[in-house]
């Protein structure tokens, strides 16, 4: 029976809540930079009508941290690619050599929502709603990391489907240090991807992986080179890349010791700021391309299967996280993002621990006077 009786409207509906008002350019900083590049073929050719869209951090003189603003262009981006119907996946990643994100903007929070638990409970609100554009994005979401995915940058990039990164990247988290805990992700994300006690010390510690130990942890999909010295690409000359033991323990991944790690980091100095991400777009491609050939209904249906362990935890806590956050803001919060943002003028960026546990041991009020003591004092 032929259905073409039936009205059709064939004008169609923009479904999108965001007019794009949080999305800059190059020129404008920092904001979140939001562009659709042609799908290619494997043979580098534009496919006709298809497109990836790219979500991009563009903070780099802050190490790509972000501020209010940004965290809704990161909404705006995600939403809206979700929603475009040429999209075949979403590419979240950042602008430079040296981060992907370090977290959010600590200047902001020490200068405007420390001692603001309110103010900051409604930044949560949008942090959550990042979180939640990213893991329910209607397209397969790729985090491409082009350096550092640190503390909240580290929480948003799992909160991606695959992970692809410069082997120049580290990965960890720095809450506990700093005044905070990685409740934006990382205590529900962790355990899935990590062995519980590599999830637990690696929320805790504060400890730095490498992009080789990420990928041996199973913590990211791929790692490459992103150095060429004269003309050759350059594993990352920091970090251990061939499996030996060393007192008992395999040290793959691990960064190298003493003079050898001297003489590496400095060849990384000379060379990072050229850093040629040749490799890395190509395997995004390879990924992207994959997507492309598949029936989209069923790889969605298929990536949520997969999301939907990590959306469990994350969506049983993150409200109740996001009170706690807010009223730590005058507390740990206070004095860890103070201490961070003063690192200038005391030359630490963090505040003084033993001291700190030693006035709470002796039941000291949490005033200024006890706050100032436990800060780094000025430099002469």
């Amino acid at each position: 029976m032929a259905l073409d009786w039936m009205p059709r409207d064939n004008e169609l509906k923009d479904h999108n809540l965001h007019p794009s008002p949080y999305w800059g350019t190059d020129e404008e900083a920092p904001n979140v930079v939001f562009e659709k590049r042609p799908l290619k073929d494997p043979e580098g050719n534009a496919v006709e009508g298809l497109y990836t869209a790219w979500v991009r951090m563009n903070n780099p003189r802050q190490y790509n941290s972000y501020t209010t603003d940004m965290v809704k262009g990161v909404i705006a981006g995600f939403e809206n690619a979700g929603n475009d119907r040429s999209v075949v996946a979403v590419i979240f990643t950042a602008t430079g050599p040296f981060a992907f994100c370090t977290g959010g903007n600590t200047k902001e929070y020490s200068e405007y929502y420390s001692r603001r638990p309110d103010e900051y409970g409604q930044y949560m609100d949008l942090f959550n709603h990042m979180v939640d554009a990213i893991l329910q994005c209607k397209k397969p979401t790729i985090c491409r990391v082009n350096g550092m995915r640190v503390a909240g940058g580290q929480e948003i990039g799992m909160a991606c489907d695959i992970t692809v990164s410069s082997d120049l990247a580290i990965f960890g988290q720095a809450g506990p240090k700093h005044g905070s805990a990685p409740d934006g992700g990382s205590t529900d994300f962790l355990p899935w991807y990590l062995g519980i006690e590599d999830a637990m010390w690696n929320c805790v510690s504060c400890e730095m992986w490498t992009a080789y130990k990420a990928k041996m942890k199973g913590l990211i999909t791929k790692c490459v080179p992103v150095l060429k010295v004269d003309g050759q690409w350059v594993r990352n000359p920091m970090v251990v890349t061939d499996k030996y033991v060393e007192d008992g323990e395999i040290v793959f991944g691990e960064y190298k010791t003493g003079d050898a790690f001297k003489e590496a980091r400095a060849l990384v100095k000379e060379h990072q700021p050229q850093a040629d991400f040749e490799l890395l777009d190509a395997e995004v491609d390879k990924i992207v391309w994959r997507f492309a050939n598949l029936f989209p209904g069923c790889l969605i249906k298929s990536v949520e299967g997969v999301r939907q362990k990590k959306k469990f935890f994350w969506d049983v806590v993150k409200n109740g996280n996001r009170h706690w956050l807010a009223a730590n803001m005058s507390g740990e919060a206070f004095l860890g993002f103070g201490a961070f943002n003063s690192k200038k003028i005391t030359g630490s960026d963090t505040i003084d621990f033993i001291k700190f546990r030693q006035n709470i041991a002796a039941g000291r009020l949490w005033d200024m006077d006890m706050f100032a003591e436990v800060m780094g004092e000025p430099k002469e």
